[in-house]
């Protein structure tokens, strides 16, 4: 076999082998499609996630910083009270997850409802900075951010942070 002849064979192979999948692709996902394109179903993932609240948006380091260096956000620390004096961003308030049922309302009286806020905590895994905005946003903040990668994206980067005694 030359090498023309194998090179023929290698793209009807690949040829054969895009069409499959997209064959399988299309029939796997069919109802998905149809959906998607007559604008059926699109509140179902919201509907079928059992979410009926507003989630605060992420943001990466990046964003973090510019917002911090720009001073156009309120930082909020949501690990618990232990965690952060042991180190937070530097200007950052203190409001755990636990203590949210009585430090909200505080926090209300102390923070006008439109300002930008960005909330963290223990990085990637931790949820509780997801849970706290979406608090924050149901007492009526309307600018409500997470930062994905939490305390230690920002200490690793040294960026600012202090340390309660």
């Amino acid at each position: 076999m030359t090498t023309r002849q194998s090179m023929m064979r290698l793209a009807i192979e690949m040829a054969i082998m895009v069409a499959l999948a997209a064959v399988i692709g299309v029939s796997w996902n069919y109802r998905l499609l149809v959906n998607a394109w007559t604008g059926k179903g699109a509140e179902a993932p919201k509907a079928a996630a059992g979410i009926s609240a507003p989630i605060p948006l992420p943001l990466g380091l990046m964003q973090v910083k510019e917002l911090y260096d720009r001073k156009e956000a309120t930082f909020i620390d949501s690990r618990d009270r232990v965690a952060y004096g042991s180190g937070h961003i530097k200007g950052a308030i203190s409001l755990p997850l636990m203590d949210t049922a009585t430090a909200i309302p505080e926090f209300g009286n102390r923070v006008p409802k439109n300002a930008t806020l960005v909330v963290y905590c223990s990085g990637y895994a931790c949820e509780d900075s997801i849970e706290v905005g979406r608090q924050l946003l149901a007492i009526g903040y309307t600018t409500v951010y997470y930062f994905d990668g939490g305390f230690p994206a920002w200490r690793d980067a040294g960026y600012p942070i202090a340390r309660r005694p």
